[in-house]
This record gives structure tokens, sequence and C-alpha cells, in this order.
């Protein structure tokens, strides 16, 4: 995909004293809030090549921020006034009477195979903008990029944290009957738009996980008939086995946080252990050696630490042990069996699968395993995956009877919502923002 040209200007300053005031700032907590109101006009169209994209840059702002519960959209067919220039003021008193609290404006140029972006930020009830106008320059191809830069954008200035909209996921795309199901890696945007295979389905393919720059993707596959770990780059589709051992299935992989290495499980002569592989040398180190299973694991996001899943205690369970290897603590004591820890990016929790009771939930806990919270419930929630602000959370999710598909929610458990596939999904591998 090509790279984004991002110019931070400062072309605009505040209005007057109105400078002085406190800014738009929404604190998120784990507790229930009411959600921001916001208005996005139609993004002005700069040239007649730029009208082509106005109204649909507009419409992906808006449901970026509305998606994450967080803010709730002014309708358009509700706005008094109405934006015809990008440059001219803002009728403060006209955004008040809909109850918006944000205002985004935004232009869009394009000639020949270039787009350019502006955006700028109001705070409508002190009447001032927020911060600096931003431009975001790239090709018409990219023009959802485009409106998840500035989803981003808008996102950070009025929480104070990352944004996430401008990131992909990598999945299992499932089809055909459940007793014949073909399975597919593919990619997309985290809003599920722009999908594309990666696999032609011929090899059975599972628990994909990408890379920390989010060029590349291991993944475990059937092709040879037993699992194996396959390493794929991206952007040529081409891949490789990679972590191979004599006699052992190998499965689970995982990148490190600086991506030169990978972890990941091998099954053989009766037990399961971890290995640590070093892409650059191939150098391989066993990292447990038990008769107990340990798979799934994964790096905290300083690189000192795994979680890792085990029944050593007689049941899966989650335990956290040093990133070389050595002794493990038992993190989780709930009722019911636990599995596929992964540790945030924020490195605060740790999201798992529970089994309980007949249901199965998402949950997450502090790295010590206190303050365990469980955020979903249904027949089957499992294989959590981490936002690249550690602000949501996807996973699959099957009804008794029905299809996988994917889904998200927020660490507060708050706002759940399935992902817009027009197919069966499962898997989920969520990316680092793009660059």
């Amino acid at each position: 995909m090509t790279r984004l040209l991002i110019a931070f200007l400062a072309l605009w300053m505040g209005f007057g004293m109105a400078a002085q005031a406190q800014p738009l700032r929404l604190q998120i907590t784990e507790g229930v809030i009411e959600p921001m109101p916001f208005a996005v006009p139609a993004f002005v169209p700069e040239d007649q090549g730029g009208g082509q994209y106005a109204e649909a840059l507009s419409r992906v702002v808006a449901a970026n921020l509305s998606g994450t519960g967080l803010f709730r959209e002014v309708s358009p067919a509700a706005h008094i006034a109405r934006i015809t220039s990008f440059d001219a003021g803002v009728s403060y008193p006209d955004w008040r009477a809909v109850n918006a609290q944000a205002l985004i404006v935004g232009s869009v140029a394009a000639s020949g195979n270039n787009l350019t972006v502006k955006f700028r930020l109001f705070d409508v009830v002190s009447g001032q903008q927020m911060g600096q106008g931003l431009q975001f320059a790239g090709t018409v191809q990219d023009w959802r990029r485009m409106a998840h830069k500035v989803s981003d954008a808008v996102y950070s200035q009025i929480t104070g944290e990352g944004g996430y909209f401008d990131s992909r996921v990598v999945f299992v795309a499932e089809s055909g009957p459940r007793e014949n199901r073909v399975k597919r890696l593919a990619i997309m945007d985290q809003d599920g738009q722009n999908i594309r295979t990666l696999t032609d389905g011929r090899a059975l393919v599972i628990a994909p996980r990408v890379s920390p720059t989010g060029d590349k993707a291991v993944y475990t596959t059937y092709q040879t008939g037993s699992p194996r770990i396959a390493l794929m780059d991206l952007r040529s589709g081409q891949a490789q086995l990679v972590g191979e051992i004599p006699g052992a299935m190998t499965f689970s992989p995982r990148f490190s946080p600086d991506g030169r290495a990978l972890v990941f499980s091998a099954a053989m002569g009766g037990t399961t252990d971890l290995f640590r592989l070093d892409l650059g040398t191939g150098q391989m180190v066993r990292l447990t050696n038990s008769p107990a299973i340990a798979t799934a694991p994964s790096f905290s996001p300083d690189g000192r630490f795994l979680t890792f899943e085990s029944d050593r205690s007689g049941a899966s369970q989650i335990y956290v042990m040093p990133a070389n290897g050595g002794e493990a603590q038992r993190i989780s004591f709930g009722q019911g069996r636990y599995s596929t820890p992964v540790w945030s990016p924020r490195g605060d929790l740790i999201a798992f699968t529970k089994s309980h009771a007949g249901r199965f939930h998402i949950g997450v806990m502090r790295s010590d395993g206190s303050e365990e919270r469980l955020l979903t419930a249904s027949f089957l929630d499992e294989g959590p995956t981490w936002a690249p602000n550690g602000r949501v959370i996807m996973f699959t999710r099957e009804a008794q009877g029905g299809d996988p598909a994917l889904y998200a929610v927020d660490i507060s458990g708050r706002n759940l919502r399935r992902v817009p596939l027009s197919s069966s999904a499962s898997d989920p591998a969520w990316g680092p923002l793009l660059p």
C-alpha cells in the first residue's frame, strides 16, 4: 500500500481570548459514560475531482468515531449551518443549537491520482479550534486510509490517547458447508472493508498473528498434513515454513515485540512445550520442559515476560514466566478454564478466553492475575486480539449451530459490536497502526 505523506500544518490560529478556555477533553474510564455528540458535515470539495470523495470521507470518519461508543453523531439532517468553505469561520451558535460539542470540518482535493485531505477540529462549547489543522496526502486509492487517519487524529485530540482506526486485521475467512469448511487467510481494514485473501484455501490455516511492523504474519498451516508454522510477507504474499523441528508438530506462533523472534508451541514425544526462534539466525531455544501442555504464548510489550496457557495444575490456566525461560507463576485462579492469553500493547492487562458453566467469555486481568473482569458471554467466544491502543478487543463469536463471526468490545465491556462482514470469519489478529 502506498505510504502516505503526512504533513502537520500550523496554518490556523485559535480564536482570540477563547484560546484560553479549557480544551474539550473526553476522559475514558471503565464506567458508563454519555457519548460525546459530534458533527461532521460532508467535506468541502476544493476541486471537481474532490467532489467524488467529499461525502464518503465524512461518512467513514463518522462511522469510526460512532463505533467506539464514546461518540454520538448529530445527524447531518439536523445541521443548521452549512459548511461551504474550509477556511470560513464557524458559527458556533448554530452548532450549539443542535447540541454538538465537537465539530469536524474537512476538505478534499483530487488531481490525477493524487488526493489531499485537510481537516480542523472545533470545540463548540468553548468556541475554539482544537490544536492545529492537519493535512494528509496520498493516492485516490488510499482515500479510506486518509479518513481513518482523520479519525485517529480527532480521537487522539479529544481523548488524549492513541487511535486505532488506520490499522488492519488478518483473519481466517471461512466458506462452504460446516462439514467441509474452506479456510483462507485474509486481511482487511479494522472496520471490515478492503478485504483481500492471502491464501487459496487448499490448505487449512488457523491462528494468524501480525508482526509489530505490520508487514508480516505468522500462522499455523496444514499444507504438509500436520500443523506447521508459516511466515508470510503481507506485501508480496510469499510464505515459507519456519521453526521446523524433526518429528514435531509446531503451532501457535507469535512475534516478539521487536519482530526479530517467534515464540511457539511444539508437540513431540507426548509433550507440548514452548520454543523461541530467532528469525535472523534460525537459532532455536527450548523455553519449557514439562510433561504438561504449554501453548498460546504471548510476549509482554517490553519483551521481558511471556504469558501462556498450561494444564500443569490439572486444568487449563494462565501462567507468566521470563521470556528466556524459567519458573512460571500461575495467575488465573477463578472458576473454569482459561486459555489464549494475550498481553495488551499498553502492558497493563492480559486478555483471555474463559469457559465456565457451559458459557464462554472474553475477559481481562492484571498481569499478576488481579482485577479479573469478564467482558462478554455467549455459546462460544474465543481468541482475543488487541487494538493498537489497548482499548478495544476483537474476537471470534459463534452461536449454537451458527457460523463464526468477528466481534469487538471495549475493555469496559460496554460497547459490543459485530464487525460488518458478509461471510463467516474467525481468528482475528489485529496489526499495528500503519506507517
